[in-house]
């Protein structure tokens, strides 16, 4: 049995949206949650390019990403990576607010962008 949620992203932040995303895709919405159990529920996103980002955090956040080789850090802007592909910067803000188990792979794997019809 597979679930299916909508949430509309229009004039929400993107942080506000990753949490109530990683709520839902852990199964905490259900009277019968269990952390180690896995549902197979999907959440589908609407309007994410017009969500709103805080102050000026568009141009001055920095995902990093370190490859584990000395002088490797990597740093990629916000806003390069929100220009290149929004799913990805939405996959990664809720990455770091799911659990670091097994399951969060499977989980960010059922996150869907459906147009804002």
């Amino acid at each position: 049995m597979k679930e299916e949620i909508i949430i509309d992203a229009k004039n929400k932040s993107l942080g506000r949206l990753g949490t109530e995303i990683a709520y839902y895709l852990q199964g905490k919405h259900q009277p019968d949650y269990e952390p180690s159990k896995d549902k197979k529920i999907f959440v589908l996103v609407k309007n994410l390019d017009q969500a709103k980002f805080a102050g000026k955090k568009f141009d001055q956040k920095v995902f990093l990403k370190h490859t584990g080789y000395i002088g490797h850090l990597k740093e990629i802007p916000l806003k390069l990576l929100w220009s290149q592909n929004k799913l990805k910067v939405l996959q990664t803000i809720v990455s770091r607010m799911l659990p670091k188990n097994k399951l969060r792979k499977k989980r960010l794997a059922r996150i869907k962008l459906i147009d804002g019809d």
